[in-house]
């Protein structure tokens, strides 16, 4: 089992990126579990969610407190110890910052994949809305959903939002896809095929 824990601020998205990226891994016949953790329900506010991508059915009901990857959609709660706490050996933490990679991941210790994710959305959405592309970057890091079912799901989850909205989201998924190391936290037991 593959897990994920999100952690951004309320209204960026982290529930939604969530329910999408479980909703691709099952495009692909994964079974997959995703579900939040509020604390204070307002915008602004820290807000997780969690997770589970597994090849047989998902039993565990818990939050995710040893998750194999760390999606973080703003940097600055990369400084509360309680966002990298718990990471498993060998885990990565993909984080919506215009830093460089590799000065995060020295300030760390860890593994960090930083991508200018709100500054990429607001020039394709409008908004600096950050999760689609943290979700496209994700895949492309892991392969552990493909973009044909990361689409489906983006389309599945923005039905009924129109049809100039899904190709925004689409088109900000292309320019990351061109723009992350592609592989760099691939695993033959997270394949999508394997």
């Amino acid at each position: 089992m593959i897990e994920i824990r999100i952690h951004g601020r309320g209204g960026q998205g982290n529930v939604v990126a969530a329910y999408i990226l479980a909703t691709a891994a099952i495009e692909q016949g994964f079974h997959a579990q995703a579900f939040p953790s509020f604390g204070a329900e307002r915008r602004g506010a820290p807000v997780a969610a969690f997770v589970r991508i597994a090849r047989e059915p998902v039993l565990r009901r818990s939050q995710v407190l040893h998750p194999h990857f760390l999606i973080v959609q703003d940097r600055a709660l990369l400084q509360v110890p309680e966002v990298t706490v718990g990471l498993s050996a060998g885990g990565g933490i993909l984080v919506n910052s215009s830093k460089p990679s590799a000065q995060l991941s020295a300030l760390l210790g860890l593994d960090v994949v930083a991508l200018p994710a709100a500054q990429i959305a607001l020039k394709h959405l409008g908004r600096p809305l950050p999760n689609t592309a943290l979700l496209a970057a994700f895949a492309a890091l892991t392969g552990i959903v493909d973009g044909g079912a990361l689409e489906q799901a983006l389309r599945l989850r923005l039905h009924g939002k129109g049809e100039k909205v899904l190709q925004a989201n689409l088109e900000l998924m292309r320019e990351v896809n061109a723009s992350v190391p592609a592989g760099q936290w691939y695993r033959e037991e997270y394949a999508a095929n394997a």
